[in-house]
């Protein structure tokens, strides 16, 4: 599999494979050359742009019927790895054994995609009417498969990748497919796994409901399926009696499985344990997060209630399925990118200033409190906040970063919150977790703090004080331990005496504030900053950058740099980029940034600092030119925007 960056590259590839059989040294597998010579046998045109076998509503109604249990269990897993996997872009899908959609999720961008290639509950996609796709190839080969779009038969699917897992019975013959995809990204070659797990979930599941159906749950309770099972499993009788319970369910809920028969949760657990103890009562199918009290402590869970029908649709009891939390949040972390991957040893520089910033932030990676990160934009001060998490007792635990200033208000709420089915036009079935939620256990990053909404401000200093939080339009208390280290480019004492930001949670937040010192305070950090960046990007961008021409270093230490490290590694990148030799020069370099570099061309006392001598060039010329800025600018050799800036730094009347 290669790195395809484009819609426009995956068309380019995918013809190059069809018209010459290769492209730049491209390994296409045996399983697909089989389908494709398939797909071409049964006549698939490779240039249909959606699928045009599609089950009526009744067709549709038949097959779903025929496979109840499958669809059931099925729906519920896709809806789960949906919620946790919000924002990806992927498309959960499920289809019978002969290629019909039974069932799909996803964003809403990717449920629209797919509503344009006719990807919709009913349509058929075998082999014999879409060719190549990796469900078709799964369900042929019996065997997971991955599938970039260059590989699919039809063009329609250029810049995908997708995953496909076969759902076996219990005699190894395919039920159906489980299917993910989303556009070409790296993140998505690693759903493979993630859709191998939920298959094989699935079976389980399946299998252990096909066990009981058979057997009437008499001759169930000691068989080998509850003890090899990855996740908790019990079976409840009508009233709600424990039945069976594998050993790993009694120690997810904290309970001696000697004692547990014959006797109901409310019985052996702790009691305001009642979300539970009413889901379970209900005997009705659902799958939610909750928070079980144990009787030391507390664990958050994923439950999952599945009624037992037996004969006549008489419903026998229930099976639960508990399922620890961390497993998702390993997930989040692997889709949305829920991680912080830097450490202090990646934070470059020497300087006296950024030294003092790193000590105080170390000390505060050894502690629980609350940290105020200060300082311009592009300081990295993110980095800072990675390097604190990567160093704490929550280095195991998600880190979320969330913006304060690039959600819209009405969403930073729902965002930070999460929100209740319901809760809001538009909202989610079944309600989405917010990041605070996502994050426990771990640490959240909220930067420009000080764009936050006043009425915000108050929801957060609670959490602060009492370590809850409550969803939109919930009613539910739901605890949360969270560090929260926050950031802001803005002098929130200022803010604080405009009456933009709350004087309580201004103090909250600075437990342990660090002042993150810009790049022109600290320029003896630059000549390793900039080496540091042209080793890093060298190579990404295939250039091999051997030397930085003095000159050109001399500009980098001249400039005042007002975008702060993000600036320097973006120039740098730009210069890497079109310099046309091995020695990055001061021609590579912006114009604006060699245009700070004013000149002189007169003699000047050396006891000047190069600010003094910049101005008084800038006086001289413009009453040389008698106030024209223009004509200035021209002899100074700057543009006419870089002088009116100057102009204005300096105070010039």
């Amino acid at each position: 599999m290669i790195m395809i960056k484009s819609v426009e590259e995956g068309i380019r590839i995918w013809k190059s494979l069809r018209e010459t059989g290769a492209c730049e040294g491209i390994s296409i597998s045996r399983e697909v050359r089989d389908s494709w010579l398939r797909s071409e046998r049964y006549g698939v045109n490779p240039y249909k742009t959606r699928c045009d076998v599609v089950l009526t509503e009744r067709e549709l109604g038949i097959r779903k019927a025929a496979n109840r249990a499958l669809l059931t269990h099925a729906s519920a897993m896709m809806d789960n790895l949906r919620k946790y996997t919000d924002g990806s872009g992927y498309l959960f899908s499920l289809a019978n054994n002969r290629g019909y959609i039974l069932a799909r999720t996803g964003d809403r961008e990717a449920l629209d995609y797919a509503d344009g290639q006719n990807l919709i509950e009913g349509a058929n996609w075998s082999e014999k009417v879409m060719g190549t796709t990796s469900g078709s190839v799964a369900t042929v080969e019996n065997k997971p498969v991955q599938l970039t779009g260059y590989e699919y038969w039809c063009l329609m699917n250029p810049f995908v990748i997708s995953s496909s897992c076969p759902i076996l019975d219990t005699e190894d013959k395919v039920i159906g497919v489980l299917s993910v995809g989303g556009p070409y990204h790296p993140i998505n070659r690693h759903t493979m796994g993630m859709v191998v797990a939920a298959s094989r979930a699935l079976e389980r599941q399946l299998a252990l409901q096909t066990a009981f159906e058979q057997s009437e749950m008499e001759s169930l309770y000691k068989t080998i399926i509850m003890e090899s099972l990855s996740d908790g499993v019990l079976t409840l009788d009508r009233k709600g009696r424990v039945m069976v319970m594998n050993k790993l369910a009694a120690q997810i809920l904290g309970i001696d499985p000697g004692s547990a028969l014959n006797k109901t949760l409310e019985e052996l657990m702790p009691p305001h344990n009642e979300p539970l103890f009413l889901a379970i009562s209900d005997n009705r199918e659902f799958s939610k997060p909750l928070e079980i009290r144990r009787k030391n402590d507390r664990v958050k869970l994923t439950v999952s209630c599945t009624p037992l029908v037996g004969k006549n649709n008489k419903v026998l009891g229930t099976v639960v399925i508990l399922q620890p939390i961390r497993k998702y949040k390993r997930l989040i972390e692997k889709v949305s990118g829920a991680h912080a991957r830097i450490t202090f040893d990646d934070i470059i520089g020497n300087s006296s200033e950024l030294n003092y910033a790193l000590r105080l932030a170390e000390v505060a990676s050894k502690s629980d409190s609350n940290v105020l990160l200060l300082g311009e934009s592009g300081v990295g001060k993110e980095m800072f906040a990675q390097a604190i998490h990567n160093a704490s007792n929550r280095r195991d635990e998600p880190f979320f970063a969330i913006n304060c200033a690039a959600l819209p208000r009405e969403l930073i709420s729902s965002e930070l919150f999460g929100y209740e089915e319901g809760a809001f036009t538009g909202a989610r079935k079944g309600g989405n977790p917010g990041k605070f939620e996502l994050a426990d256990q771990g640490t959240l990053f909220l930067d420009e703090i000080g764009e936050m909404p006043l009425d915000l401000q108050g929801s957060l200093l609670r959490f602060l004080e009492e370590g809850n939080i409550m969803r939109l339009g919930g009613r539910e208390v739901i605890p949360v331990d969270v560090r929260i280290i926050a950031a802001s480019n803005k002098n929130l004492k200022d803010e604080v005496m405009k009456g933009h930001f709350r004087l309580d949670l201004y103090y909250r937040l600075k437990v342990i504030d660090i002042e993150i010192p810009p790049l022109r305070k600290r320029k003896d950090d630059i000549p390793g900053l900039v080496e540091h960046f042209v080793k890093i990007i060298g190579p990404r961008l295939g250039r091999k950058i051997t030397s930085i021409d003095p000159r050109a270093m001399e500009v980098f230490l001249n400039y005042d740099w007002p975008g702060n490290v993000r600036e320097l590694n973006n120039v740098i990148e730009r210069a890497v980029n079109i310099v046309s030799g091995d020695v990055l020069t001061v021609d590579a370099l912006p114009p604006d940034i060699k245009e700070d570099n004013v000149k002189s061309p007169i003699n000047r006392e050396q006891s000047l600092n190069k600010d003094e001598i910049e101005k008084r060039l800038i006086i001289e010329c413009l009453r040389k030119h008698n106030g024209n800025r223009n004509l200035a600018a021209k002899e100074l050799g700057i543009s006419r925007a870089t002088i009116f800036r100057k102009i204005k730094k300096y105070s010039i009347k």
